[in-house]
């Protein structure tokens, strides 16, 4: 993927704690236009929350700053930065080796040669960490994803909240069967799309923007044998009910994008829709569950 002909982006960042960087991000994501800008609280792996705020366009300083107080932030904190693009990819992929996970090898263009005969290689170039394999949680995903591969095959799939495709792409490669993947953000769905066709799954992996299970595409889909959704813990709980109701019988599901201390909140939540616990994987202070459906 290349993101060459992209604009700009600013990045406005503000460290808090977790209560305080989720105030912040939801007020500042009902306070602008979703199409112009992008809000997020993010976990580090210092224990430590942030709110990002990435502008597509140009910036209101002054109107981001009184937004940050009126939410209850240090608005004298808040660091901005432009980011070009190019320089931006470039950047990303000094230091970043192929990762491993199970037969799975995540590698960027330049290390296309990291990949032997019997693994499946899965070539990003994205601008972050995240979904480049390299975050515990992608990782995760991934090596549930293959132990998987060992005991079943899943003919109708799911990828929600897709990001780079990594798991939509990795689940076409290795049964090369149909993938839904979806995502709320316009460039993600982009992203996902380039990176399937470099991948050679374009014709296995569509890519849809949706926001939960409204879309009419999962609903023709419907019902899945495997869902991935690598997303956080709230829009997990919330999709809880959703998700289920989709699901085939004795259908996979696995669960990320989550904090060790947030396990257990999540599988509640899905354990009362009648789906059990199968397996999790702890990575860097990250959690990846396998939970499977009820049989009928």
């Amino acid at each position: 993927m290349s993101n060459t002909g992209h604009p700009p982006t600013t990045v406005a960042r503000l460290d808090a704690d977790e209560a305080s960087a989720r105030r912040i991000s939801d007020f500042l994501t009902e306070s602008y236009d979703a199409e112009e800008v992008a809000c997020a609280a993010c976990a580090g792996p210092n224990g430590r929350w942030a709110v990002e705020v990435h502008f597509g366009e140009s910036l209101d300083e002054a109107r981001l700053r009184d937004l940050v107080a009126l939410a209850g932030g240090d608005a004298d904190a808040l660091t901005i930065e432009k980011i070009e693009p190019r320089d931006w990819v470039k950047a990303s992929l000094e230091g970043l080796k192929p990762v491993h996970a199970g037969r799975f090898i995540v590698h960027g263009s330049h290390d296309r040669e990291a990949v032997s005969d019997n693994q499946i290689g899965i070539e990003i170039d994205a601008a972050l960490a995240f979904g480049t394999g390299h975050h515990g949680t992608t990782r995760g995903c991934l090596l549930m994803l293959d132990a998987i591969a060992r005991q079943a095959r899943p003919r109708r799939i799911l990828d929600l909240g897709t990001g780079t495709a990594v798991l939509a792409i990795g689940a076409a490669k290795r049964w090369r069967t149909p993938v839904l993947a979806t995502d709320i953000d316009e460039f993600s769905v982009r992203t996902a799309r380039e990176n399937a066709r470099a991948n050679r799954v374009g014709a296995l992996v569509e890519t849809v923007q949706a926001a939960g299970f409204n879309a009419p595409e999962i609903t023709a889909r419907a019902p899945f044998d495997l869902v991935f959704a690598n997303i956080l813990l709230s829009p997990l709980q919330r999709l809880a009910a959703p998700m289920a109701r989709t699901l085939a019988p004795n259908a996979h599901v696995i669960l990320s994008g989550l904090m060790l201390s947030h396990a257990n909140a999540a599988i509640s939540a899905y354990r009362s829709q009648g789906l059990v616990l199968q397996r999790a994987i702890r990575l860097d202070g990250w959690v990846t569950l396998l939970m499977t459906a009820p049989g009928r």
